[in-house]
């Protein structure tokens, strides 16, 4: 269950008593199943709730703006993937320059104790926390000892002897790698917008295309994508694309001179109208950078190779582009 929680006297009870994480979980991955794990275990011990306890916007997004990285998950999103792994609350609290302003203790006190009045507390060893990130591990596991909450540390999650983290995952997905991405995500990963009408020139050509718009998470660079269509609000009288294989232009139409980004998806074998619905896709691989072609024909037997390949990483992995 997902609060969103306006000031921290407006907590529900039922929340209260827990076991506690705090954090970003900004695209919810291995090392953030590692700790979601722990924290599930703990609040089983001491049979209270499972809490996630984070911020939006990132606090980042208040303290360098500039430099703040791309989301990897909505918010709404992160909490669906909490839950799953077996969180009981997500409660997101609004990041403001009070909030940023508080002391380590302060934070401690008022989050912690008064607020969740948390019996334990898992957190990662690189966890820091209050004004100017002052409070590190060593001080959450003092105010813990002294406070009589139970405190559990985990080490860092490790794949290809390198750390799993947002920014590694971030790095991949600006590279185009969503394969490694993934390998590193607890669930593949999506990019989700709202379907506006295009061009409709992929429909002349056979090959129906929704458009993408207003995508709020970190968008892979310009290629052609495999997928699948992983959520959709599909109208009443339609039938649903979820499950569906989904083949996906990133960038420009340069065959048909045009030099603007677009988010272009081919919905295999999907017939049905699902303009101004708000479509998510999971990437799954990249297949081939965006060329101009020397004509129509050319373009077609490319997309049909397209379309071939999706089906077959849809029906056995990623195996099958190899």
């Amino acid at each position: 269950m997902i609060l969103f929680l306006d000031a921290f006297e407006n907590l529900p009870p039922d929340a209260q008593h827990c076991a506690l994480t705090i954090g970003n979980f900004d695209g919810v991955h291995r090392g953030h199943h590692a700790i979601v794990k722990q924290v599930r275990a703990l609040a089983d011990s001491v049979s209270g709730p499972a809490v996630v306890f984070t911020f939006d916007p990132p606090p980042a997004k208040l303290l360098r703006p500039a430099e703040a990285p791309a989301a990897l998950t909505e918010i709404h999103r992160r909490a669906e993937l909490l839950s799953k792994l077996g969180i009981d609350y997500v409660v997101v609290f609004p990041t403001t320059p009070e909030l940023l302003q508080l002391e380590p203790e302060e934070f401690f006190q008022q989050v912690v104790c008064d607020t969740f009045k948390a019996k334990a507390i898992a957190e990662g060893e690189n966890f820091c926390f209050g004004r100017k990130r002052r409070g590190d591990i060593a001080m959450l596991k003092a105010l813990c000892q002294s406070n009589g909450i139970e405190f559990s540390v985990l080490e860092p999650q490790r794949e290809d002897d390198a750390w799993i983290s947002s920014t590694r995952i971030r790095s991949l997905i600006e590279a185009g790698d969503v394969v490694a991405a993934n390998a590193l995500l607890v669930e593949p990963y999506r990019i989700a917008g709202k379907v506006v009408q295009g061009a409709a020139r992929g429909r002349t050509l056979g090959f129906p295309t929704a458009n993408l718009e207003n995508i709020h998470v970190l968008c892979p660079p310009v290629g052609v994508y495999a997928g699948r269509v992983a959520a959709c609000d599909s109208k009443a009288d339609q039938p649903s694309p979820i499950g569906l294989p989904v083949a996906i232009n990133i960038g420009p139409n340069p065959t048909f001179g045009e030099s603007h980004l677009k988010v272009e998806s081919h919905i295999v074998g999907y017939q049905g109208d699902i303009y101004d619905c708000n479509l998510a896709i999971e990437l799954l691989a990249k297949l081939r950078d965006v060329k101009k072609f020397a004509s129509k024909d050319e373009l077609l037997a490319q997309l049909r190779v397209d379309v071939e390949q999706t089906i077959a990483i849809n029906q056995g992995g990623i195996e099958k582009l190899m």
